[in-house]
């Protein structure tokens, strides 16, 4: 008897993940290697919000909440909501998760059946159709390339609806790109949904507070309201606030989602980290300066990053809007050959001789269901990105 369930064929593990684990081992046996695989800020969390946790813990707020969240941290997601983008929302159509991918989760195996499609563009975040696959969906894959910005145009949205399908995932800014969406472009795909009344729209905002050059990127609610009642709005701590460890993400929806992801979360995991989501009370409420602090940096590397990639013989890096990841074209260096002997056929290739030749671990955009490109983050020092980017170069060069 076949102890796995067919269900796990259908998935992958992460890539991102394998490549940061890879790059750790290598680095474990003495070789030297710069790590720009993973989607992870380099910044501490700021010192109010690890108070409030300290302090939370000296109350003793160690106990179960409610699977949905605490009303506290419920309550200040709806302010941070109304602050960040007009929109209001109750308590009860608030769900707090263990992380940004949990909400995923519940949101799409709580309503995708056998058949049903869900539309992503891509490039995108690799968990996206794998998590629609374990929920016996289908993804429906549209490619975006670099002459669009890497982002859907609304004809794209509109021939790629069916009878099937359920969803549209967007990622506002993206990630693997840093594209994201005008109000305009956002507006443009919504007329299309309004057409699609049996059409919910699941928009990733997670790094929806680092965008750059002043660029402020709205919500899905934010420019179309009435697409409220087949929305979910999903944000969460780990990017803006620095806290990928406190695992806190969040989610807006209308009620009876949000009550079928509750039950759902209630046979799992049940409630998120009660000191976890008193840091986040003091995140979402507290003082919002840190994410400017980091916006700057940010930024810096950003043109820093671009700059050096495009001066590297066969790579072409657009500048992205928002996140903290490029996503460069290596189609240049395609058909040659490494210092070391290896052929380069494929964006994989790329990788795998870049952290094995010079010591710089990024991920391949055939992970993020578009190949020839590859992902790297900068959320690093500019010391360290500077190092890495001269690797590359140095790399494209030695060519041949």
């Amino acid at each position: 008897m076949k102890l796995v369930a067919d269900r796990l064929d259908r998935i992958s593990p992460s890539l991102t993940i394998a490549m940061t684990a890879k790059a750790r081992a290598l680095k474990a046996a003495g070789k030297d290697v710069i790590g720009l695989s993973a989607g992870e800020p380099d910044f501490d969390t700021p010192r109010n919000i690890k108070d409030a946790a300290i302090a939370a813990i000296e109350r003793g707020e160690t106990k179960y909440t409610d699977v949905a969240g605490t009303l506290e941290l419920r309550k200040a997601v709806c302010a941070r909501f109304k602050a960040d983008h007009g929109v209001d929302f109750t308590p009860e159509e608030i769900l707090v998760a263990t992380g940004g991918k949990q909400v995923i989760f519940d949101a799409l195996l709580a309503t995708i059946g056998p058949g049903d499609e869900a539309i992503i563009p891509a490039p995108c975040w690799v968990s996206y159709p794998d998590i629609v696959e374990l929920a016996e969906g289908k993804p429906v894959i549209v490619p975006c390339g670099e002459n669009q910005g890497f982002k859907m145009r609304p004809e794209q949205l509109e021939a790629a609806v069916t009878p099937r399908t359920k969803w549209l995932i967007l990622n506002n800014p993206s990630n693997p790109t840093g594209a994201a969406y005008t109000g305009e472009e956002l507006k443009a795909l919504t007329e299309v949904l309004l057409r699609h009344p049996d059409v919910w729209v699941f928009t990733d905002d997670i790094y929806n507070k680092l965008a750059y050059d002043g660029f402020r990127p709205p919500t899905v609610l934010e420019v179309e309201p009435r697409l409220r009642d087949r929305t979910v709005t999903m944000n969460g701590c780990s990017k803006a606030y620095a806290m990928t460890g406190w695992r806190i993400g969040y989610a807006a929806a209308p009620v009876p989602l949000i009550k079928a992801m509750d039950k759902l979360q209630s046979q799992s995991t049940s409630n998120t980290s009660s000191v976890s989501q008193a840091a986040a009370v003091e995140a979402l409420s507290g003082p919002q300066d840190s994410i400017d602090v980091m916006k700057e940096a940010y930024q810096r590397r950003r043109d820093l990053v671009v700059e050096m990639l495009n001066a590297a013989p066969g790579l072409r890096c657009h500048k992205p809007e928002g996140a903290f990841y490029v996503f460069p074209s290596m189609q240049g260096c395609v058909g040659k050959t490494t210092a070391g002997g290896k052929r380069i056929e494929t964006d994989e290739d790329f990788c795998t001789a870049l952290l094995e030749e010079a010591g710089v671990a990024c991920v391949h955009g055939a992970a993020f269901m578009f190949p020839g490109h590859f992902r790297i983050s900068y959320a690093t020092s500019d010391a360290v990105l500077t190092e890495a980017c001269g690797r590359i170069q140095k790399f494209c060069a030695g060519l041949r």
